[in-house]
């Protein structure tokens, strides 16, 4: 089984990516495959395109239309639940709680969470417990969600001097774990939606625009993907690690022939 980690910055919007100044951002854009057009699902909130993120399909189909968590009249695997099928170990480490739903218990052998506001850094802590379970465990799917950016996002506005500010400190994380990573990990890295003003929801292209980068060796660096929804992540990394993507789900592989 392939090695895959997935990191979610929270509410990051291209052109935020573009003007954060990090340098890592350009570096970044070398490395990997990547859009800076990709389509999130509608309605553009957290836990509604995360559920499409790991389920591979819209929230007409799993049924989670807002912030708020209901099983699924017709459940269908998640990623995770692949993953786990596969007999392969996979950890969590997240910043918002209702993102627990995206996973069901059987399916982790890791995860922490920490609350949003408990300090002003949240992804930077986030990030240290998922690089130490990195050192420690070498888990087979490792998913890293980042979510300062939404939050001084609502709280301050989108593109404001602050949000981008959190935006570099997001890239800077990537970072992080992509020095820690080496070549034993593919490393997916995207937005679940973008935001306007002090909010997001919309079908406006502000928050539906998002960016993705693919790092690997199913995946040539600097070439620009099209075509790229929310949809494909879970096939492509499920593709990537050598599991079966489930039946059910509509997107597709974006990753090259070995």
């Amino acid at each position: 089984m392939n090695k895959t980690i997935l990191i979610s910055i929270d509410g990051m919007r291209p052109d935020a990516f573009l003007k954060c100044g990090n340098p890592f951002a350009e570096k970044l854009m070398q490395i990997s495959s990547y859009t800076l057009d990709a389509k999130t699902v509608f309605p553009s909130v957290t836990l509604p395109c995360h559920m499409s993120m790991f389920h591979s399909v819209p929230p007409e189909r799993h049924g989670i239309t807002t912030n708020y968590y209901t099983p699924m009249v017709r459940p269908l695997p998640s990623l995770f639940d692949q993953v786990a099928a596969m007999k392969g170990i996979s950890s969590m480490y997240f910043g918002w709680l209702p993102l627990r739903d995206v996973a069901s218990p059987r399916s982790l052998h890791f995860a922490s969470y920490t609350h949003c506001f408990a300090s002003e850094h949240v992804d930077d802590n986030l990030t240290d417990m998922a690089l130490e379970n990195l050192r420690k465990v070498h888990p087979d799917f490792l998913f890293l969600y980042m979510v300062d950016t939404d939050k001084d996002g609502h709280c301050s506005g989108w593109m404001t001097e602050k949000y981008l500010d959190t935006v570099n400190r997001a890239i800077d994380n990537v970072r992080r774990v992509y020095e820690a990573a080496g070549d034993e990990y593919t490393i997916v890295v995207t937005a679940d939606h973008g935001g306007h003003d002090r909010a997001h929801g919309t079908e406006m292209p502000e928050d539906m625009t998002i960016p993705m980068f693919f790092i690997g060796n199913r995946f040539a660096p600097g070439a620009q993907l099209s075509d790229v929804t929310m949809l494909d992540i879970a096939p492509t990394i499920a593709d990537v690690m050598g599991i079966f993507p489930a039946d059910e789900w509509e997107g597709k592989s974006l990753a090259g022939k070995e």
